[in-house]
């Protein structure tokens, strides 16, 4: 007799096999977040010092472990990594020292002042004198024109001096006379060497008439590297996401050098030369992507709804040298400052995240400290801080095990017949290899 439908308190097996998935999954998600989360877990440790104010952003000198049993098993910061997503926490905040730093404005104006806030105060912090200069490396372009009148606003207030700072520009164009109006000579004496205090000999911008280019280029990367390199790059982007000009395609690792530009470039640049394709220049000398990470931070302004995707490339998507902001992923303390406009491409999580990072910094006080290194050979000496034998200047010491890297010796090896009995020998010998094995019927191993 068949089977008739089960009754309305048994359980049909497809029912049953549900129920145990759903169990499964209800088990495994704790775990699952676990895994994809792990800096969640870690707590934040404050110097015991306090701190001095550079922006809104927490100074993290290491993390330590809450299971663990040991008051030692901390880490500094810079091996935590770069994390540019979220994090879930329920109890604690995690901000990683070593994180793009996305602040959101709501205008142009607002960005700009922030940026020019953020250097005068770099720049009062630094203490720079004419021993120990401040290393500022500028840009061109629309986007820093705010900034720059900003800065001339404060030093005209007397609040900032630029007389012990030496200033690197990102690119000039070749072909045309530094008197022209829209050469990048030009630019920066009307918009702000010509109101500040800075010496002229501390003024570098690239000869894009020089009878050797490729010697003009290599000349500018030496003279960078002799004054211990770059402090902090400021810089702008174009719409196709390039830094400097840095066109899409650029090696990440390329160095100060003759660049064709892209139409894209042509195009967005010809509004300097009365909207004349014809009369903007179809190469530049420009910094390579290498020379503005080398610097010990860079800070990137994006204003305008025509920048929102090759923002969102550079944020959301991965590193990819056909846009090459996206290579600041790879560096230690990189600020991009933008306005809402730009964030219209974003995902609406990545900038409540971002928000949300910045608002609660600002409200428990953190602050930013870079890493405690030699300012001004700070390109070059980045392995006294990461040193372990070195003190910390917050109280705490790394202690890292010393490594055993001698090797055990080498086993004493013995021939074969050396190493087995006679009976065993015997055995072996007697083996047929060439013949069937003979097994016994299943009948005789299987007991009764």
């Amino acid at each position: 007799m068949p089977a008739g439908p089960a009754g309305p308190g048994i359980l049909s097996p497809w029912s049953v096999a549900v129920l145990l998935i759903s169990v499964v999954l209800v088990i495994a998600t704790p775990w699952r977040r676990s895994m994809a989360a792990p800096m969640a877990h870690w707590r934040l440790v404050l110097p015991p010092s306090p701190t001095t104010a550079l922006c809104p952003w927490p100074e993290i000198d290491a993390f330590q472990d809450p299971d663990s049993e040991h008051d030692h098993a901390t880490r500094p910061a810079h091996d935590v990594g770069v994390n540019v997503g979220a994090v879930e926490s329920h109890d604690k905040f995690f901000v990683p020292v070593l994180c793009l730093r996305l602040i959101i404005r709501d205008d142009p104006r607002t960005a700009s002042r922030y940026i020019a806030d953020y250097i005068i105060e770099r720049i009062k912090t630094f203490n720079p004198s004419q021993e120990r200069p401040f290393v500022l490396g500028l840009p061109t372009g629309s986007s820093p024109v705010l900034i720059y009148q900003y800065l001339v606003q404060r030093h005209k207030a007397g609040e900032i001096s630029f007389r012990n700072v030496i200033t690197f520009n990102m690119d000039e164009y070749v072909g045309i006379p530094r008197e022209h109006p829209e050469s990048y000579h030009s630019f920066m004496y009307k918009h702000f060497f010509s109101h500040v205090d800075v010496r002229p000999e501390n003024i570098n911008i690239l000869n894009g008439n020089a009878s050797d280019l490729e010697a003009e280029c290599q000349a500018y990367e030496d003279k960078i590297a002799n004054v211990g390199g770059i402090e902090l790059f400021l810089g702008g982007i174009g719409p196709d996401g390039h830094i400097a000009f840095n066109e899409p395609g650029s090696s990440l690792k390329s160095r100060t050098r003759v660049k064709t530009l892209a139409y894209d470039t042509i195009l967005a640049n010809s509004r300097f030369f009365g909207n004349d394709l014809d009369q903007v220049p179809r190469m530049a000398l420009t910094v390579g992507v290498q020379t503005v990470l080398d610097a010990r931070e860079v800070v990137i302004i994006i204003t305008g709804a025509h920048k929102a995707l090759a923002l969102q490339k550079c944020i959301e998507e991965g590193i990819n040298h056909m846009w090459t902001l996206s290579s600041l992923q790879l560096h230690p303390h990189p600020m991009i400052v933008i306005d809402e406009d730009a964030t219209l491409e974003l995902k609406v999580k990545t900038v409540r995240y971002f928000k949300s990072i910045e608002k609660v910094a600002t409200e428990q006080g953190f602050r930013q400290m870079l890493p405690r290194i030699k300012k001004r050979d700070s390109v070059h000496e980045t392995d006294d801080f990461l040193s372990a034998t070195q003190p910390q200047h917050n109280g705490l010491t790394l202690a890292v095990p010393p490594q055993d890297i001698s090797r055990s010796a080498s086993p004493a090896l013995e021939p074969m017949s050396a190493r087995i009995s006679d009976s065993e020998a015997n055995v072996s010998r007697a083996v047929d290899l060439n013949s069937e094995p003979q097994f016994a019927p299943m009948s005789a191993r299987v007991a009764v």
